[in-house]
C-alpha cells in the first residue's frame, strides 16, 4: 500500500467543491462502532462543513492513495464561540479572540487505513503552520482508539460535553496548549 499524498485547502470554494469526495467517506467511517451515525448525521455534518468552510482560519486536509482515504479539518475559534458553553470552566479559559485556540473538527480515515499513523500524520498536517496557542477537539469516549491517539499527542481532558440537539451523544472535550 503506497503512503497517502496529502493536499491542503484553506479556501471555501475550493473546500465546497471537495464535498461530493468528503461526505462518502464520512458517512462510511461514522457509520461503524461506535458512531452508528445515520442520515441525520450525514445531513448535520454536511450543514455543518458549509458553515466551517467559511470561517476564519479553515484548514482542510486530504489524503489520498488512488481515491480519498482520509480528511481532517478544523477552524480559529471566534469570540462569540459556544464551544465551551457547558464546560462550566473558568472565564479566561474559555475566551476567545479569533486567533488562542484552533479546535479540529473532524478527522476521518478509511477503514484500510488505520493503525498505520494516517490518523496522526492527519492531525499533524493540519496543524502545520497553525499560530493558535492551543488546540482542541471532541471525541466520543467509547473511541478508545481515538482518545488513546490525542492523549499520546499531549491532549488533556477538560470535561465532557452533549450538544443541544435531541440524542446528542457525549463528547470529550480534549485541550493541548501549544504555547
Amino acid at each position: 500500500m503506497e503512503k497517502p499524498v496529502f493536499e491542503t485547502v484553506t479556501d471555501a470554494e475550493s473546500a465546497a467543491r471537495l464535498l461530493d469526495e468528503i461526505a462518502p467517506l464520512y458517512e462510511q467511517v461514522f457509520a461503524e462502532p461506535p458512531y452508528f451515525e445515520g442520515p441525520r448525521d450525514l445531513a448535520d455534518f454536511l450543514e455543518g462543513y458549509d458553515r466551517f468552510r467559511t470561517m476564519p482560519g479553515f484548514r482542510l486536509v486530504l489524503a489520498r492513495s488512488g481515491g480519498l482515504v482520509g480528511f481532517a479539518f478544523g477552524v480559529l475559534l471566534q469570540s462569540d464561540s459556544r464551544w465551551w458553553d457547558s464546560l462550566g470552566l473558568d472565564s479566561e479559559f474559555v475566551r476567545e479572540d479569533g486567533r488562542r485556540t484552533f479546535v479540529i473538527r473532524e478527522i476521518a480515515v478509511a477503514p484500510g487505513y488505520r493503525r498505520r499513523g494516517l490518523g496522526r500524520d492527519l492531525h499533524a498536517a493540519v496543524l502545520e503552520d497553525i499560530e493558535a496557542d492551543r488546540i482542541t477537539l471532541a471525541v466520543r469516549p467509547e473511541a478508545e482508539a481515538a482518545v488513546k491517539l490525542y492523549e499520546a499527542l499531549g491532549y488533556r481532558n477538560v470535561g465532557d460535553m452533549t450538544p443541544s440537539w435531541d440524542g446528542a451523544p457525549v463528547y470529550r472535550c480534549m485541550v493541548r496548549d501549544l504555547r
